[in-house]
Parts: C-alpha cells; structure tokens; sequence
C-alpha cells in the first residue's frame, strides 16, 4: 500500500506538471486573456503581471503552483475572476451523476449480456459479439446523436436538453454505458466461459449444482478478476465522453466548462479539471487494487 500510495502520487505530480508546461506552451499571451475586450493601458498591464506574478521566473510560478495545490487552492479563472475551486463545485454534481449512471448502465448491461449468452450456442454469441463490436467503434457523441434523433425528435420520450429530471439522463446515460458494455461484456463472457471450464466446476456440476447457481455464485466471481483490470479504461473512458456528451444533450457539469475554458483559452479551468480526472484515476485503481484482494483470497497470499 505504501508503494501503492508513492505512485499515485508521483501520477498526480505529473499530471500537475504536464498541466503547467501545457500552459507555458498554449499559444496566445496570458497578459492579453486577462484584458479580454476591456481597457487595454500600461498601467493595467502592469498591475495584471505584478497581480498575478506573471514577472518571476517561470521556474519560481511552478514551484508556486505546486505550492498552492497543495494548500487545495486551484487558482482564479482569467475569463470569470473566480476561484477554480468554486466553479468547479458547482458543476461537479451533474458531471458524477451522469458518469455513475453511464457506469451502472453499462456494467448492468455487461452483465447480463456475459450470463445471457456464456457457453450457449454460436448464432447467439455471433448476434451479441457484433452487437459489442458495434457499440464499441461507434464513438459516444454519434449514439448521442442517433439517441436524439430516434427517441427525442421523432418519438418525444425524452427531452432534447438539460438536466431536469431522471428521464434527461436515460440518453446521456446510454451514450455513454454502451461502449463500456461492449467491452465489458466481451470481457466478462469470455472469463465466464473459462471459469465454467475448470476443475472446480465439473465438481460444482457433479455435486448437482444447477448451471445458473455455478455461474453466480463460483464462475461470477473468477470473471470478475480481468473484468476489474478494465475498471481503469472505462473510468477514462466516461470521463472523456462526459465533455462531449454533456455538451452534444445541452447538460450542466465539467464538459461544459471544460469546452468553455478551452475556447476561451482559460488555462487555470483546464488544469484544473485535468487534475480533477487524475485523481478520479488514481483513487479508482487504488480501491481496485484493495478490490482484488477481496474478490480472489489468492491475491491476498
């Protein structure tokens, strides 16, 4: 745990650091984002570059850059003059709602499919497999886009835009969980086909332990093992849909504010939620490391 928690720290510096050399690299001048359409004088120009030390080293801003995080304090947005800390709070609430609805949806939708179709007969793996295969190469914002035009303009079950209510997060939620289930389900199929292939399992049948019961409560639980490896892919995988798909269904959350930094070029907002999405990374692949341990005791010898 200990050389658990060095590492994802030292993923946490980097991706601190990148952030900060992807500032000093991004094109424009940072003096000219804070004047914006306002007064544009010497005097206010020199009173930017002393408040917001733009005339030390760049070396000595890095060094009070990570100084600052430290102390939790993220910075001040150049277009709205207000803590990133702050902005970023009041949007991370849709944001986390639609990524764990994506997650259930496509972990849900994994599952069934993988003990639905797991050692049954090859027309109906075939159908499944192009199914996932499909869902798979099919990016999030283009299901959004065949979600919208099917369900919402032609049909009307779901609304076009916004937040409001369960049902604005059915079509978001899907967008997002069938790539997921796509590949989980290929993944989980294939852990349960081996585990119905092992010794344990033909003792499990002679003992007279129906099929279904073998597969929940032995089989289940050996797939889940590379199944859990994927956890990581996914978790950057919603993450980076999330941007999209919030602003492809009108919705509140860090993708709009994301997109709206990045147009406006307002580096301390894009820093910030890329170090937002290290953390989700590092705190996800530190409770599966202890997540392993639990599903197989193996590990834990």
């Amino acid at each position: 745990m200990i050389k658990r928690l060095g590492t994802a720290l030292a993923v946490l510096w980097a991706a601190a650091t990148a952030s900060y050399v992807a500032l000093l690299l991004a094109p424009g001048d940072t003096i000219d984002i804070l004047v914006g359409d306002g007064p544009d004088t010497p005097e206010i120009r020199t009173k930017i570059i002393t408040e917001w030390g733009l005339d030390r080293p760049e070396f000595v801003q890095y060094l009070s850059y990570l100084w600052r995080l430290l102390h939790g304090d993220l910075g001040r947005s150049y277009q709205l003059q207000r803590g990133v800390g702050e902005i970023l709070a009041t949007q991370i609430g849709p944001t986390v709602q639609l990524t764990l609805a994506a997650a259930g949806t496509g972990v849900a939708l994994a599952g069934i499919i993988a003990i639905v179709t797991a050692g049954r007969g090859r027309w109906l793996r075939g159908v499944t497999s192009a199914a996932e295969l499909v869902s798979v190469s099919v990016p999030p914002f283009l299901i959004g886009i065949v979600l919208l035009s099917v369900f919402s303009f032609t049909l009307g079950w779901f609304p076009v835009s916004g937040a409001q209510g369960p049902r604005a997060l059915v079509l978001p939620a899907l967008a997002l969980g069938l790539p997921v289930a796509g590949v989980l389900g290929q993944v989980l199929r294939g852990g349960l086909e081996r585990a119905l292939e092992q010794p344990f399992a033909v003792t499990a049948r002679a003992r007279g332990l129906t099929e279904r019961a073998l597969v929940a409560r032995h089989a289940l639980r050996h797939a889940l093992i590379p199944a859990l490896t994927l956890a990581g892919w996914f978790t950057g995988t919603l993450l980076g849909g999330a941007v999209i798909t919030e602003v492809l269904f009108g919705r509140p959350g860090l993708g709009q504010v994301a997109m709206q930094a990045v147009t406006g070029r307002d580096m301390p907002v894009v820093m910030a939620v890329v170090l937002l999405s290290a953390v989700a990374y590092v705190t996800i692949s530190t409770l599966l490391d202890l997540a392993y341990r639990v599903i197989d005791p193996r590990i834990r010898g």
